[in-house]
């Protein structure tokens, strides 16, 4: 029995072992993803199935949801719990048009597994659908409609309600209902229409996607006419009131919502004008008509209104009776001790002619024309009033009259005291033209107090608070503002002054001012600017602004050829004292540099005002006058030659054909010309001349010459062009022909003229078949210098400005050809 027992615990020992190791690992789930339903713009229904459980419990399982393929829970996922059920789950808060992937996921102690993929692409928002619902309620005025919304679009709506007009297809931006928001039906109102009309009208949806319309439906309002009414004679009639009304015939089809009469001065009253409002519907009214001035016509319509609009009888007019002027009376002014001015505006002569106007005053209250009066005439302007004969510091009480048919009317009362009498008000001027002996000030009487001013004055010490037992002036009487000339003062000393009145209560005195005389010293002026300059002349003056205290005795200009003149050299004598004079200036050398100066002199001695430096023109042998300008240390004419002779009164050749000037050339014989043969252009350009007038030394005036290549050289290096050798050729000098050139008459690019050479587009004559060319565009100067350099005697140098270019060209050219000249002065 031992042996059996012993064997069953073995045997039950080796079956458990064999039994725990059968038992198999536990594995993932498997499971699959069943199909999307159910697609919004928002959510979708998505589920699983799990077919194993893998061994193991099931403890979470649910949808991975991504927007990339394969999504899984480290993504996003909605969980369905725990369990190996079958399951179905709703995925919310998506993006609208968005491709989403999705697995179906299931967890056990051994891992999470995944379903198949299935994908899917949410909804779209769409403006909503929905529609109008039919008419009803049509009035003249209003009527009804709606809307019942079938789709909401994918979002919620936030507006809704109905849009109409007079054109098919009305929108949110035509007339419009608002009825709140929300997928349910509504019913809206349209108001403010218009009888006989025909209206459009859809039902309207808004959600975030925009706005969605219904079906268009149309109605036609009932047609109304104007009312027709008749205007009642107008009866009981009084200054300012009458009575009238109206019979309405006809309602026009609809009801009348308003009636009365309406009444102007001018004809056809409009209910804009003055009216009653005598109820509704169309019994006959009686109206009450008041507020009308006495003496007026007035003109009057019944009137009647219904939805249409206002209608009206016709006119009747009528005369209200005459009655008192109305007016007002002005209130008083310029009050003095026994005078006043006062006046009245007339608002109404009351319908009648105003005979008589005035205005009546008394002390006691209520003045009336048997008081003191003015009569100021007829009619009903306003007037104004002076009154008199009132006494010092007492009240008086004003009212304005006016009298017609009917009788006498009074404005308003008005009170005021007249002034009592005291010193008077004053302030003192600031001193001003302030010499050595004298000054200017004077006062300003702010008030007379209320009494005659007979005297006024300034008064003046060398101490303070001067009176009119000091020196003083007499500047009349009244209170003007006066001015007084203070004299006999000593110089570089201090007083003090002020502004005096009088009147019969006494002397009052104005502020007190101070100043101090001035110390004497030799006059200050300016010199004139410079005017008709010639060769030999020219006109210039100064203005002495102060004589410094001392009489000028002489004054003029003086000028010398170095600077800083002086009254021991050249002058003018031009009178004396101070103020503007002028000087004319002769003997002058053409061409010259000179320094000039006004000066004055007093007892103090001579002082001189701001030094001018200028030049004067040259004349040439035919009288022409030329500007010039000092360069550096040359003095050039600023401005082209235009002589006819040579400097020793031989005629130049005026060659006037293109085969002449040719021949010239071949026979090398001097000869000028004028652009285009025009003397108009003399002025503005100069002549034109052949390299043979400058070979004879004569051509500029005596004193001057041609410039030599190396003079010109020089006038460039002052201006800023590099130095060359004397056979370079080109352009050369960046910017330097701007300079030198004039700042108009190039058409293709003016100069600055910074230099003053004043170069002016002159063209020129060419000298191989005599053709005129470049006016406006190109200008030539001959040089004295032929090319023996290069061995070509039949060349000479020149220098060119191009309007397109803003350097200058130096070359040399054939003899024959026409350029122009500036002359250089011989030396300085």
């Amino acid at each position: 029995m031992k042996k059996l027992s012993l064997f069953l615990m073995l045997f039950s020992i080796l079956a458990s072992i064999l039994l725990t190791d059968c038992k198999k690992d536990p594995v993932p789930p498997t499971l699959s993803t069943t199909a999307v339903s159910e697609i919004t713009v928002s959510t979708v229904k998505v589920g699983g199935e799990i077919t194993d459980d893998g061994g193991a419990g099931i403890t979470d399982k649910g949808i991975a949801f991504s927007q990339s393929p394969d999504p899984v829970i480290e993504n996003q996922y909605v969980s369905a719990g725990a369990g190996s059920e079958n399951f179905n789950t709703e995925l919310n808060n998506l993006t609208e048009s968005t491709l989403y992937y999705v697995r179906a996921y299931a967890t056990n102690k051994a891992g999470t597994a995944y379903g198949n993929q299935e994908s899917f692409t949410t909804a779209a928002i769409t403006p909503p659908t929905l529609t109008t619902k039919a008419i009803t309620g049509v009035s003249f005025v209003s009527a009804q409609s709606g809307g019942d919304i079938s789709n909401n679009g994918g979002a919620e709506i936030t507006a809704k309600g109905i849009c109409w007009n007079t054109a098919e297809n009305p929108t949110t931006e035509n007339s419009k209902t608002t009825d709140g928001s929300g997928n349910d039906g509504y019913t809206s109102n349209l108001t403010s229409l218009t009888p006989g009309t025909v209206y459009y009208v859809r039902s309207y949806a808004t959600n975030s996607k925009g706005t969605g319309y219904g079906n268009q439906v149309s109605f036609t309002t009932p047609d109304v006419s104007l009312p027709a009414v008749e205007t009642k004679a107008v009866t009981e009639i009084t200054q300012n009131s009458s009575v009238s009304g109206g019979t309405v015939t006809g309602d026009g089809g609809a009801i009348i919502t308003a009636k009365g009469v309406c009444w102007n001065t001018g004809e056809n009253p409009t209910i804009e004008n003055q009216h009653t409002t005598d109820g509704s519907g169309m019994d006959p009214f009686n109206s009450n008509v008041t507020g009308l001035m006495p003496g007026t016509t007035y003109y009057l319509r019944a009137y009647a209104t219904n939805v249409r609009g206002t209608s009206y009888g016709t006119q009747v007019s009528f005369t209200t009776a005459p009655g008192l002027v109305t007016l007002l009376t002005l209130e008083a002014s310029e009050i003095s001790l026994t005078t006043a001015k006062s006046g009245g505006e007339i608002l109404s002569n009351g319908g009648s002619p105003v005979t008589a106007k005035g205005v009546c005053w008394a002390t006691t209250e209520n003045p009336t024309i048997e008081n003191s009066h003015t009569v100021d005439g007829s009619g009903a302007d306003s007037f104004e009033s002076n009154i008199t004969g009132l006494t010092e510091g007492t009240t008086y009480y004003v009212r304005a009259y006016a009298t017609n048919s009917v009788g006498t009317a009074y404005g308003n009362q008005i009170f005021f005291p007249t002034v009592s009498a005291s010193l008077p008000a004053l302030s003192t001027r600031a001193a001003t033209a302030i010499t050595v002996s004298t000054a200017k000030s004077g006062g300003d009487i702010t008030n007379d107090g209320g009494a005659e001013v007979t005297a006024k004055g300034i008064c003046w010490s060398t101490t303070e608070n001067p009176t009119i037992s000091s020196d003083h002036t007499t500047d009349g009487t009244g209170t003007q503002g006066f001015e007084s000339n203070l004299t006999g003062l000593t110089d570089n000393t201090t007083y003090y002054i002020r502004a005096y009145a009088t009147n019969k209560m006494g002397t009052a005195y104005g502020n007190q001012i101070t100043f101090t005389t001035p110390e004497t010293s030799a006059p200050v002026l300016t010199t004139s600017q410079i005017t008709a300059l010639t060769s030999a002349s020219l006109t210039s003056g100064g203005n002495i602004t102060s004589d410094g205290g001392r009489e000028v005795t002489q004054r003029g200009v003086c000028w010398s050829t170095t600077p800083n003149p002086t009254i021991t050299g050249s002058r003018t004598t031009n009178g004396t004292g101070t103020g503007v004079f002028t000087s004319d200036v002769t003997g002058l050398s053409d061409g010259t540099v000179y320094y000039l100066r006004a000066y004055a002199t007093n007892s103090v001695g001579t002082s001189y005002g701001e030094e001018i430096t200028l030049i004067t023109y040259v004349t040439d042998i035919d009288g022409n006058l030329y500007k010039t300008i000092k360069i550096g240390d040359q003095i050039w004419m600023a401005e082209n030659l235009k002589t006819t002779r040579f400097n020793n009164n031989s005629p130049i050749q005026n060659v006037t054909s293109a085969a002449a000037w040719v021949a010239n050339d071949t026979l090398e014989i001097p000869g000028y010309t004028w652009f285009n043969n025009n003397t108009a252009n003399k002025d503005p350009y100069g002549g034109i001349y052949n390299w043979y007038a400058v070979e004879t030394g004569n051509l500029c005036p005596t004193g001057w010459h041609v410039p030599s290549e190396a003079e010109f050289q020089t006038l460039e290096t002052t201006v800023g062009v590099p130095v060359d050798s004397l056979n370079t050729w080109g352009f050369r000098g960046e910017n330097m022909g701007t300079h030198m050139k004039s700042t108009t008459g190039w058409t293709g690019g003016n100069g600055d003229n910074t230099s003053g050479f004043s170069v002016v587009p002159a063209g020129y004559l060419a000298w191989a078949d005599g053709s005129f060319r470049g006016l406006g565009t190109i200008s030539y100067f001959w040089l004295a210098t032929d090319d023996a350099i290069n061995h070509k005697p039949r060349v000479a140098w020149y220098r060119r400005f191009d309007s397109t270019d803003t350097r200058i060209y130096k070359a040399t050219t054939n003899k024959g050809g026409g350029k122009s000249i500036r002359c250089l002065k011989n030396s300085l």
